[in-house]
């Protein structure tokens, strides 16, 4: 039996010796024909090779190129649409406000806004005469600014 055992175990040795002799020999084998084939036939299968990365390559740049185009006409429609709608939005609540505005003012009286009026173009006067040269300035300018300031 111990016979038997020892005579399988060098038969398999063997083989794997074999087996990674013939290996290692086929590694050799590509490498020879790998270096015969680049000397004598690679130029003219590399410049194939490059011709047509060339061509996929332009090819790619295009498609590209159309989808951004693409993509910058989506985002500019969606701009002007976004920038549409907040328009109407601001008018619509500007509209709303003065709607608002004229319900609720007509239950002031008229007294109070001639006078909210009349404050607002006195602040406008002062500003204006405080703005000129004095030596330009007339007589009844200065007395309308004074009498503003007062009230003011």
């Amino acid at each position: 039996m111990l016979n038997t055992i020892n005579t399988r175990a060098g038969t398999v040795g063997d083989a794997f010796l074999a087996a990674s002799r013939q290996a290692w020999l086929a590694g050799l084998g590509a490498a020879v024909v790998t270096r015969d084939w680049a000397q004598n036939e690679a130029g003219t299968v590399l410049r194939t090779l490059v011709k047509e990365g060339t061509a996929v390559e332009s090819r790619a740049i295009r498609i590209v190129g159309d989808q951004v185009e693409t993509s910058f006409a989506k985002a500019n429609a969606l701009w002007k649409q976004a920038r549409d709608t907040v328009t109407f939005t601001v008018k619509e609540y500007a509209d709303t406000a003065v709607a608002l505005v004229k319900q609720t003012l007509p239950g002031t009286s008229p007294k109070r806004v001639t006078a909210v009026r009349k404050a607002v173009r006195s602040r406008k006067a002062v500003r204006v005469a405080k703005a000129k040269p004095a030596k330009t300035r007339s007589t009844r300018v200065v007395k309308k600014v004074k009498r503003a300031a007062k009230r003011a």
